[in-house]
Protein backbone atom coordinates (compact mmCIF):
# COMPACT_ATOMS: atom_id res chain seq x y z
CA UNK A 1 0.00 0.00 0.00
CA UNK A 2 1.22 3.73 -1.31
CA UNK A 3 2.09 5.99 2.05
CA UNK A 4 -0.06 9.00 1.88
CA UNK A 5 0.66 12.15 3.15
CA UNK A 6 -1.20 15.52 4.12
CA UNK A 7 -0.62 18.15 1.56
CA UNK A 8 -2.70 20.87 2.17
CA UNK A 9 -5.43 22.11 4.90
CA UNK A 10 -7.66 24.82 6.04
CA UNK A 11 -9.68 26.06 8.37
CA UNK A 12 -12.32 28.45 8.53
CA UNK A 13 -14.23 29.94 11.20
CA UNK A 14 -15.16 33.14 13.11
CA UNK A 15 -14.46 34.86 9.90
CA UNK A 16 -11.34 33.62 9.33
CA UNK A 17 -9.35 31.47 6.91
CA UNK A 18 -6.48 29.56 7.68
CA UNK A 19 -4.80 27.56 4.38
CA UNK A 20 -1.73 25.72 5.84
CA UNK A 21 -1.45 27.42 9.07
CA UNK A 22 -0.86 30.75 7.32
CA UNK A 23 -3.81 33.76 7.46
CA UNK A 24 -6.12 33.43 3.95
CA UNK A 25 -8.57 35.84 4.41
CA UNK A 26 -10.13 37.24 7.27
CA UNK A 27 -12.96 39.97 8.13
CA UNK A 28 -13.85 39.60 11.34
CA UNK A 29 -15.96 43.05 11.05
CA UNK A 30 -18.37 41.25 9.06
CA UNK A 31 -19.86 38.76 12.18
CA UNK A 32 -22.98 37.75 9.75
CA UNK A 33 -22.27 34.22 7.70
CA UNK A 34 -23.76 35.37 4.83
CA UNK A 35 -21.66 38.69 4.48
CA UNK A 36 -18.74 36.31 5.03
CA UNK A 37 -19.06 33.61 2.68
CA UNK A 38 -20.22 36.57 -0.08
CA UNK A 39 -16.81 38.71 0.86
CA UNK A 40 -14.67 35.47 0.72
CA UNK A 41 -16.13 34.52 -2.94
CA UNK A 42 -15.55 38.32 -4.20
CA UNK A 43 -12.07 37.65 -2.73
CA UNK A 44 -11.47 34.66 -4.89
CA UNK A 45 -12.78 36.14 -8.00
CA UNK A 46 -14.66 33.10 -8.65
CA UNK A 47 -17.83 33.58 -11.38
CA UNK A 48 -20.13 30.37 -10.41
CA UNK A 49 -23.91 31.58 -10.65
CA UNK A 50 -24.77 28.45 -8.82
CA UNK A 51 -22.99 29.42 -5.87
CA UNK A 52 -25.84 31.27 -4.76
CA UNK A 53 -28.31 28.73 -4.63
CA UNK A 54 -26.64 26.92 -2.48
CA UNK A 55 -27.51 26.62 1.65
CA UNK A 56 -24.59 27.88 4.07
CA UNK A 57 -23.31 24.40 4.53
CA UNK A 58 -22.88 23.81 1.14
CA UNK A 59 -21.71 26.95 0.42
CA UNK A 60 -18.84 26.23 3.32
CA UNK A 61 -17.90 23.63 1.61
CA UNK A 62 -17.76 24.75 -1.63
CA UNK A 63 -15.11 28.27 -0.67
CA UNK A 64 -13.22 26.01 1.36
CA UNK A 65 -12.32 23.67 -1.30
CA UNK A 66 -11.80 26.19 -3.77
CA UNK A 67 -8.51 27.77 -1.53
CA UNK A 68 -7.64 24.30 -0.76
CA UNK A 69 -7.54 23.50 -4.40
CA UNK A 70 -5.75 27.21 -5.44
CA UNK A 71 -2.43 25.26 -5.94
CA UNK A 72 -2.86 21.66 -6.35
CA UNK A 73 -5.89 20.43 -8.38
CA UNK A 74 -7.67 17.24 -7.01
CA UNK A 75 -7.36 14.32 -9.23
CA UNK A 76 -10.94 12.88 -10.47
CA UNK A 77 -10.45 9.96 -8.39
CA UNK A 78 -10.45 12.08 -5.13
CA UNK A 79 -12.12 10.69 -2.29
CA UNK A 80 -14.23 12.70 -0.04
CA UNK A 81 -14.62 12.02 3.46
CA UNK A 82 -16.37 14.37 5.53
CA UNK A 83 -17.78 14.78 8.82
CA UNK A 84 -19.78 17.37 11.47
CA UNK A 85 -22.28 16.88 14.33
CA UNK A 86 -25.04 19.33 13.33
CA UNK A 87 -26.22 17.48 10.10
CA UNK A 88 -28.14 19.85 7.68
CA UNK A 89 -29.93 20.61 10.90
CA UNK A 90 -30.11 24.88 9.81
CA UNK A 91 -31.16 24.02 6.26
CA UNK A 92 -33.68 21.76 7.76
CA UNK A 93 -34.96 24.22 10.50
CA UNK A 94 -35.66 26.95 7.51
CA UNK A 95 -36.91 24.50 5.53
CA UNK A 96 -39.74 23.10 8.17
CA UNK A 97 -40.30 27.27 8.48
CA UNK A 98 -41.03 27.62 4.83
CA UNK A 99 -43.90 24.86 5.54
CA UNK A 100 -45.86 27.52 6.95
CA UNK A 101 -46.99 28.62 3.71
CA UNK A 102 -45.41 27.44 0.26
CA UNK A 103 -42.77 24.60 1.04
CA UNK A 104 -39.52 25.78 -0.53
CA UNK A 105 -38.30 23.37 -3.19
CA UNK A 106 -34.47 25.13 -3.00
CA UNK A 107 -34.49 24.42 0.75
CA UNK A 108 -35.73 20.92 0.64
CA UNK A 109 -32.64 20.08 -2.07
CA UNK A 110 -30.45 20.75 0.29
CA UNK A 111 -31.92 18.75 3.82
CA UNK A 112 -29.13 16.22 3.68
CA UNK A 113 -25.75 16.96 4.65
CA UNK A 114 -23.86 14.74 1.79
CA UNK A 115 -25.50 16.99 -0.82
CA UNK A 116 -22.19 19.24 -0.11
CA UNK A 117 -20.28 16.63 -1.23
CA UNK A 118 -21.82 16.87 -4.46
CA UNK A 119 -21.39 20.36 -5.13
CA UNK A 120 -18.08 19.35 -4.65
CA UNK A 121 -17.95 16.73 -6.97
CA UNK A 122 -19.69 18.81 -9.89
CA UNK A 123 -17.22 21.67 -9.11
CA UNK A 124 -14.36 19.48 -10.18
CA UNK A 125 -15.76 16.64 -12.23
CA UNK A 126 -15.02 14.06 -9.43
CA UNK A 127 -16.01 10.68 -9.94
CA UNK A 128 -14.91 9.16 -6.82
CA UNK A 129 -16.25 7.31 -3.44
CA UNK A 130 -17.68 9.63 -1.20
CA UNK A 131 -18.74 9.44 2.53
CA UNK A 132 -20.40 11.88 5.31
CA UNK A 133 -20.72 10.74 8.69
CA UNK A 134 -22.27 12.03 11.87
CA UNK A 135 -20.32 12.68 15.00
CA UNK A 136 -20.38 14.44 18.11
CA UNK A 137 -16.95 16.12 17.69
CA UNK A 138 -14.10 15.69 15.41
CA UNK A 139 -12.89 12.00 15.24
CA UNK A 140 -9.39 11.86 13.99
CA UNK A 141 -9.73 8.25 14.16
CA UNK A 142 -12.56 7.57 11.93
CA UNK A 143 -11.15 9.98 9.26
CA UNK A 144 -8.11 8.13 9.32
CA UNK A 145 -9.32 4.96 9.26
CA UNK A 146 -11.78 5.53 6.65
CA UNK A 147 -9.87 7.13 4.34
CA UNK A 148 -6.87 4.60 4.91
CA UNK A 149 -9.51 2.21 4.04
CA UNK A 150 -10.83 3.31 0.83
CA UNK A 151 -7.11 3.87 -0.01
CA UNK A 152 -6.22 0.01 0.43
CA UNK A 153 -9.57 -1.33 -1.49
CA UNK A 154 -9.67 1.26 -4.18
CA UNK A 155 -8.14 3.23 -6.66
CA UNK A 156 -8.65 6.82 -5.29
CA UNK A 157 -5.26 8.03 -5.09
CA UNK A 158 -6.09 11.27 -2.84
CA UNK A 159 -8.78 12.00 -0.90
CA UNK A 160 -10.33 15.09 0.70
CA UNK A 161 -11.11 14.62 4.27
CA UNK A 162 -12.22 16.61 7.48
CA UNK A 163 -14.87 18.15 9.13
CA UNK A 164 -17.59 20.47 8.16
CA UNK A 165 -19.59 22.27 10.94
CA UNK A 166 -22.67 24.84 10.95
CA UNK A 167 -25.78 25.70 13.61
CA UNK A 168 -27.34 28.90 14.34
CA UNK A 169 -24.72 30.17 12.05
CA UNK A 170 -21.38 29.19 13.95
CA UNK A 171 -19.04 27.91 11.01
CA UNK A 172 -16.43 25.35 12.48
CA UNK A 173 -14.40 23.87 8.96
CA UNK A 174 -11.12 21.78 8.97
CA UNK A 175 -10.48 20.50 5.43
CA UNK A 176 -7.51 18.48 4.48
CA UNK A 177 -6.46 17.18 0.77
CA UNK A 178 -4.79 13.96 1.13
CA UNK A 179 -2.01 13.07 -1.48
CA UNK A 180 1.20 10.63 -2.54
CA UNK A 181 3.29 13.66 -1.15
CA UNK A 182 2.79 16.48 1.41
CA UNK A 183 4.64 17.97 4.02
CA UNK A 184 2.77 15.23 7.22
CA UNK A 185 2.11 11.98 7.33
CA UNK A 186 -1.69 11.29 7.05
CA UNK A 187 -2.48 9.83 10.37
CA UNK A 188 -4.49 10.21 13.21
CA UNK A 189 -1.72 12.02 15.32
CA UNK A 190 -1.15 14.49 12.71
CA UNK A 191 -4.61 14.95 11.76
CA UNK A 192 -5.53 15.82 15.81
CA UNK A 193 -2.81 17.93 15.81
CA UNK A 194 -3.42 20.20 13.11
CA UNK A 195 -6.94 20.48 13.77
CA UNK A 196 -5.99 21.46 17.76
CA UNK A 197 -3.60 23.98 16.06
CA UNK A 198 -6.29 25.38 14.22
CA UNK A 199 -8.59 25.81 17.42
CA UNK A 200 -6.10 27.95 19.32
Amino acid sequence: MKKHYIRSWISLKNGEVFLNGDSFFQNTEEIDLNHFLKSLYRHLKINYTKFFKMDALSKLAFLATEVLFLHHRPDKETALVLSNSASSLQTDLAFYDSMNGFPSPSLFVYTLPNILLGEISIRHSLNSENMFFIKESFDANLITGYTSALFEESNNPEALCGWIDLHNDEYDVFLCHIAQSGRYDFNEESLKKLYSTSHE
